[in-house]
């Protein structure tokens, strides 16, 4: 028997959202979105049933329809309380990126997913591309030996027609700037295979061409890992003049590698002193090219969390994972403002505390 789905924010990344439903036999049993016309356009384009309901109000859907699985697509600063209000009816969640905006929201979404016993994945879809997959198993059997250091370079371009259109983006209030919104998948990424664990941050932020937004174009970042390794982080929306590049480095003892591509969906360098496998055809069987930057990860991300939820266990990609890339943006956050080392865990702290950086 299929699940009851609902999506909540039917804007820019929502078709990926109603596709990886479809595709994994979902019902769709409602859409949800402040604008119906949006979600009026995703019934005819996707020929969604005629039973399909169109909500207004979040909370009017969650009271009267029964849904199994909801994935929340909102702008980012409206994903906490949501989330909240969703799980305390029982209903299980794929929260977009960010999970929230402030630590203090990220752990109350943890600790009430557990109070009510429902499954929360963080929306990081990249993480099921097939060449991230191939690296980290290069991770789990330990191939690279000693880790050194790793890079994530997001290279990319926003116009101001991008921000004019949804004003939101760019906002403290509900966005934060080029690191929590275009580079956390990538940041994700970085964190979740150098370790996890942090020790300290060393970032700097600036905004350099967006006079228009209230946070950063431009962000760059030290990353000293508990295990020892380093990391290296590069964000921009500022690269003339469309997007250039995603790109992943890990290097180590006895292997390096390189992913690229729109989304870090091509291994460009393999190499092992293992020598179990031929770098020229890892780079063939590893290769995607989207049609754009979200990727081919949302539909094994859903079949993924509809497991999840049928087997009662943990997501692939967890609550805790969302809050892990939610910590790191905020603390290069931290550290570009307050102009020094920043020590890791963070507690509390929110995009919030930033209002007012660049103005």
């Amino acid at each position: 028997m299929s699940l009851k789905y609902a999506l909540i924010g039917c804007g820019r990344i929502s078709p990926n959202h109603v596709s990886a439903a479809i595709n994994n036999l979902l019902e769709v049993v409602a859409l949800c979105d402040l604008d119906i016309k949006k979600a009026q356009q995703l019934v005819i384009d996707f020929k969604l049933s005629s039973s399909t309901k169109i909500y207004k109000d979040y909370k009017e859907m969650i009271e009267k329809e029964k849904i199994d699985l909801i994935a929340i697509a909102t702008e980012s600063g409206k994903h906490a309380q949501i989330a909240k209000d969703c799980i305390v009816k029982g209903i299980n969640l794929i929260i977009e990126k960010p999970i929230s905006l402030s630590l203090k929201d990220a752990d109350d979404i943890i600790s009430l997913s557990k109070k009510f016993k429902v499954v929360v994945s963080a929306c990081h879809q990249n993480r099921f591309n097939k060449s991230i997959l191939k690296i980290r198993e290069s991770i789990e059997l330990n191939r690279f030996g000693k880790l050194f250091y790793g890079t994530a370079h997001i290279r990319w371009n926003r116009s101001k027609d991008y921000y004019t259109q949804a004003p939101w983006r760019g906002t403290w209030e509900q966005d934060g700037g080029a690191l929590m919104n275009q580079c956390i998948h990538n940041i994700d990424l970085l964190r979740w295979m150098m370790g996890n664990d942090i020790v300290e941050v060393s970032g700097m932020t600036d905004n350099v061409n967006h006079e228009y937004i209230e946070a950063e174009d431009l962000g760059m970042a030290i990353v000293k890992f508990a295990n020892g390794s380093y990391g290296i982080i590069e964000g921009t929306t500022t690269i003339f003049p469309t997007n250039f590049e995603e790109t992943l480095f890990i290097f180590g003892e006895k292997g390096m590698i390189k992913a690229g591509g729109k989304s870090v969906n091509i291994i460009e360098e393999w190499k092992f002193a293992d020598n179990l496998d031929n770098p020229v055809e890892v780079k063939e069987k590893y290769h995607e090219n989207p049609p754009s930057v979200y990727g081919f990860g949302h539909k094994p991300l859903y079949a993924d969390v509809i497991d999840a939820i049928k087997n009662n266990r943990e997501p692939y990609v967890t609550a805790e994972d969302g809050r892990r890339a939610l910590e790191l943006v905020l603390a290069i956050y931290k550290s570009a403002a307050e102009g020094k080392i920043v020590k890791l865990p963070l507690k509390n702290c929110s995009t919030m505390d930033f209002v007012g950086r660049f103005k």
